[in-house]
């Protein structure tokens, strides 16, 4: 089948084999080029380099990413609040955290290979396989902090249960959300994170398998295919364990 190539933000609808630029990827987006390039750069968009040097992607792959960011969008918001009661959202999700048995059980054996190949694979000091309940965020598996958890409000894996893929921050200074955050403003200064969600067999998201560096930073797009594959890995040991 033959590639059209198409003018940047103005692609037909009907050819789904159009290429377009990060600057086309913006236009149907409604995002800034230099988020169209990180989320090209860090895998949430599937692209190529040409030769020379500059990154393509498939108008096809962008459709789909739009129908993800509206599902996503429609979704009951699971991040809560300090001292609020569960969303029925939460509640069915904390039911599951609890069926699960994995806080009960000293697992870190089974998964600290994986988060030993998240480190390795992503360069970054840290990773953990976190767990959350109502008031916790629990590291069943961890790698370069001695914590074994922390409050459910310091957690960023909130905003990681909240999507089905990966979530990353590249500078936490730069976001409102994170740079006020204890795991921020002290120990470990946390500036970087990329995490992808934990789902269990009926579909919900238990915690998160992510990586941390005290250093501002993206993950090239094998680091984030890598910390995809180990994330289904541990998801495939979790409905094991049931």
């Amino acid at each position: 089948m033959a590639i059209t190539l198409s003018a940047p933000g103005t692609p037909a609808d009907t050819d789904q084999d159009s290429i377009l630029t990060s600057k086309g990827v913006a236009a149907l987006l409604g995002i800034s080029i230099s988020t169209a390039q990180l989320w090209m750069e860090n895998g949430n968009l599937p692209s190529w380099k040409t030769p020379g040097g500059h990154r393509r992607v498939q108008l096809s792959s962008v459709r789909r990413l739009q129908q993800r960011l509206a599902h996503d969008a429609g979704e009951p918001e699971v991040v809560p609040l300090s001292g609020a009661a569960p969303t029925p959202a939460e509640a069915q999700r904390l039911a599951a955290v609890d069926r699960s048995g994995l806080r009960e059980r000293a697992i870190g054996p089974i998964f600290d290979p994986l988060t030993w190949l998240a480190a390795t694979v992503t360069t970054a000091p840290i990773a953990l396989l976190t767990l959350l309940t109502q008031s916790q965020q629990l590291f069943l598996s961890r790698q370069g902090v001695a914590l074994t958890g922390t409050p459910r409000d310091w957690a960023f894996c909130n905003y990681t249960i909240a999507q089905d893929d990966l979530f990353f921050v590249t500078d936490t200074l730069d976001d409102p959300r994170f740079r006020d955050n204890p795991l921020v403003t002290g120990a470990p200064h946390i500036r970087f994170y990329a995490g992808v969600p934990l789902i269990d067999a009926d579909g919900f998201k238990l915690g998160s398998l992510c990586v941390i560096d005290t250093e501002p930073r993206r993950l090239t797009g094998q680091q984030a295919r890598a910390l995809r594959e180990l994330g289904g890995i541990a998801c495939r040991e979790i409905r094991q364990q049931r």
